[in-house]
């Protein structure tokens, strides 16, 4: 493709087409490796949640902190907005079942 890599510019209908800046740029790569590194965390936290899925049946009595530890889990991407925020998460510890 003739603009891979370039950048579109849409001006009152008009289309052009440049070079990045250098902050386009490393903006786009911020974006890029945080959206890679919260997608790994949310694997890892989808992982977590699925060990304990078999609790959330109908014919199981989940105890209030198994409750409170899979909330903790669907909450943990809540807030994060760089990659030292994902990078700096802690996973509940797993109460007993």
């Amino acid at each position: 493709m003739a603009n891979e890599g370039k950048v579109v510019v849409n001006t009152n209908g008009v289309e052009t087409v440049r070079e990045p800046t250098a902050q386009e740029l490393l903006d786009f790569n911020t974006s890029t490796q945080f959206e890679r590194a919260l997608s790994d965390l949310r694997v890892n936290r989808n992982h977590l949640l699925a060990q304990t899925d078999y609790l959330a049946l109908s014919d199981q009595t989940m105890s209030a902190e198994m409750t409170t530890y899979r909330q903790a889990l669907r909450d943990i991407t809540n807030g994060l907005t760089t990659v030292a925020d994902v990078e700096a998460v802690v996973f509940p510890e797993k109460p007993e079942v």
